[in-house]
């Protein structure tokens, strides 16, 4: 009999996703609807997408308070990590040039950078300030596809688990995980005054993190080893 190999479609789990997957149970009833979906993606679609992280994703959930960070490190302990290369830096800087991402915001640039060059089929995130909202995702494909690479199609958690296009709205409402989100991310991003300045921090990065160990992929075929600190 034939068989035949599933490739599972690859996806991008961005800093704000795995920030409410490990937050603490709130009151209030946007920010537990967010927590469920959340929850339903890592639970329910594990199974159906490959998920994967970068070393800027890894940078900052290790921000912000020692528990949460530990939480928050914990279950992307068995993700794969894209590797970073040039192509990544150059495709960042050309999403701050051309305002599709704000120049203190260079750490979202890289997430969609290194998900783009890396052939990656979607990228997930709650960050509806940057990332997440229709105009800006019209501008980062535009910006993409000028350099050559495909974007990922971008999209939130909802969107993912109940497989329909939601129309995106900015959303201005602020909530406690979001804005502890955006505090680690201000506090990540105050350290550069550069693209440049961030690039070295996270090849030096990628260099001890592969000194200790942990497996990097950096090509569109995506294996199905899970990253493994040994």
């Amino acid at each position: 009999m034939l068989q035949y190999s599933t490739i599972k479609p690859t996806l991008y789990v961005e800093t704000t996703v795995i920030s409410y997957l490990v937050a603490r149970p709130s009151n209030d009833a946007s920010l537990v609807h967010r927590q469920h979906i959340t929850q339903q993606l890592w639970e329910e679609c594990a199974h159906d997408y490959e998920f994967v992280v970068s070393d800027i994703v890894i940078s900052e959930i290790l921000r912000g308070d020692a528990a949460a960070a530990q939480r928050r490190f914990d279950v992307v302990a068995s993700l794969e990590i894209l590797d970073h290369s040039p192509d990544v830096d150059k495709l960042a800087q050309d999403l701050i040039d051309a305002k599709a991402v704000p120049r203190q915001s260079r750490s979202d640039a890289q997430h969609i950078a290194v998900a783009a060059v890396n052939s990656i089929d979607y990228l997930v995130s709650w960050n509806y300030k940057h990332i997440v909202n229709e105009v800006v995702r019209q501008l980062i494909n535009k910006v993409c596809n000028a350099a050559g690479f495909l974007p990922p199609v971008i999209c939130t958690p909802f969107e993912i688990v109940e497989g329909t296009q939601m129309k995106e709205k900015v959303d201005t409402r602020t909530d406690a995980v979001l804005e502890e989100c955006y505090r680690m991310k201000e506090e990540f991003n105050a350290q550069f005054d550069s693209m440049q300045e961030l690039s070295n921090y996270l090849k030096a990065e990628n260099k001890k993190r592969k000194a200790l160990g942990w497996k990097y992929v950096s090509t569109p075929q995506m294996s199905n080893n899970c990253h493994k600190k040994n």
